[in-house]
C-alpha cells in the first residue's frame, strides 16, 4: 500500500477540518482516488472515502482504516515537518 499523491488542504468539513486529500494504491490491482484525511472535533485524524451525492463510495474495516490513516498521518507530518505547510498539521 502506498500514497500516490498527497495534497495539504485546510477547509471545513461539517464540524471537522479537512487536512489533506490523497490518492492511494491499495494493492497492485486497486487504486483509490480522492480520499480525505479529516481532523475530527476531538483532534483525531480519520480517513474518509469520497462521496457520490450523499453516499460514500467505499468504507473500510477498522484495521484497514487504521492502516490507511497511519500512512496518511505519517505523510502529513513529514510534509509539515519540512515546512511545506505548517498550518495544516
Amino acid at each position: 500500500m502506498q500514497i500516490l499523491d498527497f495534497q495539504l488542504i485546510d477547509e471545513p468539513s461539517g464540524r471537522h477540518r479537512a487536512a489533506a486529500v490523497f490518492d492511494l494504491q491499495l494493492t497492485p490491482e486497486c487504486r483509490l482516488y480522492g480520499l480525505r484525511l479529516l481532523r475530527m472535533a476531538d483532534g483525531r485524524l480519520l480517513t474518509f472515502a469520497p462521496q457520490s451525492g450523499y453516499r460514500r463510495v467505499a468504507t473500510f474495516a477498522a484495521p484497514l482504516a487504521s492502516e490507511i490513516t497511519k500512512l496518511a498521518t505519517d505523510e502529513l507530518r513529514a510534509m509539515t515537518a519540512n515546512g511545506i505547510n505548517s498550518e495544516a498539521a
